[in-house]
C-alpha cells in the first residue's frame, strides 16, 4: 500500500482516459454507495464528508474530505477541499492505496461533468462558459475540452474579475480563444455549454437567456440551500443526473420541485440509463439539456480503481 500524491494523481488521470473509464463503469450494475455528511459543531459552513463505494470483485473506496469554503481567504490560501481517498481489496479488505483527496475529487468531479457533456451536449458546441473561478474550474475546462474538441471559445465569469483573470493565466490553452466574461447575462446568451462551479445560494444562470441547443452543467450546488440555475432553466430544459441516489437532498433539484416548477418524474435519466441505452439523451439540435452533477461514492470508487490500474 502506498500514498499517491496530488501530482501523480493529476498526471495519471487525464480526462480522456478517466471519462472512458467512467462511461464503461456505467455499463454494469451500480455498486453499493453510502455517504455521511457531518456539519460543523455549533454551526458554520464547514462540512466533513465520508463516502463509501463498494463493488464486489472490484474494490472498496472510502473518501474522507473536509469542505471548508473560507480556506481560500486564508493567508496563505489553502484548498477548500482536503482529505484522502483510500482503496481496499474487495476480497481481503487490505488497503491498496491512499491518494490525495483534493486531486481525486477534482479529477472525479470534472470527468463526471465532462462525461455529461459527451453524452448530452451538441457535438458542434463551440463556446464554453465557466461560471466560477475556484480550484475546480481549471479542471472543468480541461474535461469539457476533452469531451468536445469542437470548442473554439472559452469564457470565464466570476464575481471577482481578478480571480477569473488569474484562472485564465493558469490555463495555458492554445488554439482556443479564452477571455473573461464581463457580463454574465450576455455570456449565458452566447454559450453552447455553461458549466457552473460556484458556492451560490441563489441562481446565477437565467433560463430565459439560454440559446436553443444549450447544455447546462451544474456542479456547485451540493447543499439543500444552494442553487446555480433559476426556475426557467429547469422549466425549459430536459433534466438529467449522473446518479439518482442522493439527488433529493440537493437544492438545485429539490427547490424547484418544492416550488411546483418540476416533478421528480421530470428527471429523465441518469448515466446508467444513458450509457446502457434505455434513454437516448438529447433528442434534437434545439433541445436544452440540463445536467446536475450529484456525485457519490460510486464515482470515487471508479476513479480510485482507474488510478490503481494506471499505476500497476
Amino acid at each position: 500500500m502506498h500514498f499517491v500524491d496530488a501530482e501523480t494523481v493529476h498526471r495519471n488521470l487525464d480526462y480522456p482516459y478517466l471519462m472512458d473509464v467512467l462511461q464503461a463503469a456505467h455499463r454494469d450494475a451500480p455498486p453499493t454507495a453510502e455517504h455521511m455528511v457531518s456539519d460543523e459543531p455549533d454551526g458554520g459552513e464547514n462540512l466533513f464528508v465520508t463516502l463509501v463505494g463498494w463493488k464486489r470483485a472490484g474494490g472498496v473506496a472510502v473518501k474522507m474530505v473536509g469542505v471548508f469554503p473560507e480556506n481560500l481567504s486564508l493567508q496563505p490560501p489553502q484548498a477548500s477541499v482536503q482529505g484522502l481517498v483510500a482503496l481496499f481489496d474487495p476480497f481481503t479488505g487490505a488497503p491498496q492505496l491512499v491518494a490525495d483527496g483534493e486531486a481525486m475529487t477534482f479529477r472525479k468531479t470534472a470527468a463526471d461533468s465532462g462525461l455529461g457533456a459527451r453524452l448530452l451536449s451538441r457535438e458542434d458546441s463551440e463556446t464554453l462558459l465557466v461560471v466560477g473561478a475556484g480550484g475546480l474550474a481549471a479542471h472543468v475546462v480541461q474535461a469539457h475540452l476533452a469531451a468536445r474538441p469542437s470548442l473554439r471559445r472559452i469564457r470565464v465569469w466570476n464575481r471577482t474579475q481578478e480571480r477569473a483573470e488569474a484562472l485564465i493565466a493558469r490555463l495555458n490553452i492554445s488554439q482556443v480563444d479564452v477571455a473573461v466574461a464581463r457580463d454574465l447575462d450576455s455570456a449565458v446568451a452566447d454559450a453552447d455549454i455553461i458549466s457552473c462551479v460556484t458556492m451560490a445560494q441563489e441562481p446565477l444562470v437565467k433560463g430565459e437567456l439560454l440559446k436553443p441547443g444549450a447544455h447546462i452543467d451544474l456542479i456547485g450546488a451540493y447543499r439543500p440551500d444552494m442553487r446555480e440555475a433559476d426556475d426557467a432553466v429547469m422549466a425549459r430544459g430536459t433534466i438529467f443526473v449522473d446518479c439518482r441516489n442522493g439527488m433529493k437532498g440537493i437544492g438545485e433539484l429539490s427547490r424547484p420541485v418544492d416550488g411546483g416548477v418540476i416533478n421528480w418524474e421530470d428527471i429523465n435519466a441518469d448515466f446508467y440509463e444513458l450509457v446502457q441505452g434505455s434513454h437516448l439523451g438529447r433528442q434534437s439540435r434545439d433541445e436544452i439539456t440540463v445536467f446536475k452533477n450529484v456525485g457519490g461514492g460510486h464515482l470515487d470508487l471508479f476513479t480510485a480503481i482507474a488510478l490503481k490500474d494506471r499505476l500497476a
